[in-house]
């Protein structure tokens, strides 16, 4: 049975038994899918960019932005997403290339981030623009472990009793 809230981009046969294992999780679902159709509707390839897991909880994106500075650079996180912009001032009085094959032209990238990762830091290094990340989990969201009582016969039978 298809599960009428799971979007057909999550019916894929690697996803076929997602709704059997996973409750919970169809507004997840939907957010992936719009994200999937609006990335492959125009898909940007500039600038480049390297997405790094240091360890367990802590990533980072790595931005390719030579020729943008600090003030041309805009990061904002809004609704589950992070929004990385740059946008270069032209200069009025343009200088006489004989070729410009460096490009510094506006961009728009965006990422995804689940509700449990946050930004802690953007730093610009070498042309390099470096936004760390860190998963932070929730202390109703850790690990616990359960534990397994067994009630004694003489429990039972009192409170049969009353």
């Amino acid at each position: 049975m298809v599960n009428k809230f799971i979007p057909d981009t999550m019916l894929h046969p690697q996803f076929k038994d997602f709704e059997k294992f996973f409750v919970g999780f169809d507004d997840q679902f939907n957010r992936m899918a719009k994200f999937h159709e609006d990335l492959t509707k125009n898909i940007p390839n500039y600038p480049p960019y390297n997405i790094k897991k240091n360890d367990e909880n802590h990533y980072t994106i790595e931005i390719a932005v030579a020729g943008f500075g600090q003030q041309d650079i805009d990061i904002e996180m809004a609704d589950g997403k992070l929004l990385v912009r740059g946008n270069v001032k032209s200069e009025e009085d343009q200088e006489n290339f004989l070729f410009k094959g460096i490009a510094n032209r506006a961009f728009t990238r965006s990422f995804v981030l689940n509700d449990e990762v946050v930004v802690n830091d953007a730093e610009m290094i070498n042309g390099m623009l470096k936004i760390f990340l860190e998963r932070l989990i929730p202390e109703h969201k850790q690990p616990k472990k359960i534990a397994v009582r067994q009630k004694s016969e003489k429990q039972l039978l009192a409170e049969e009793n009353q």
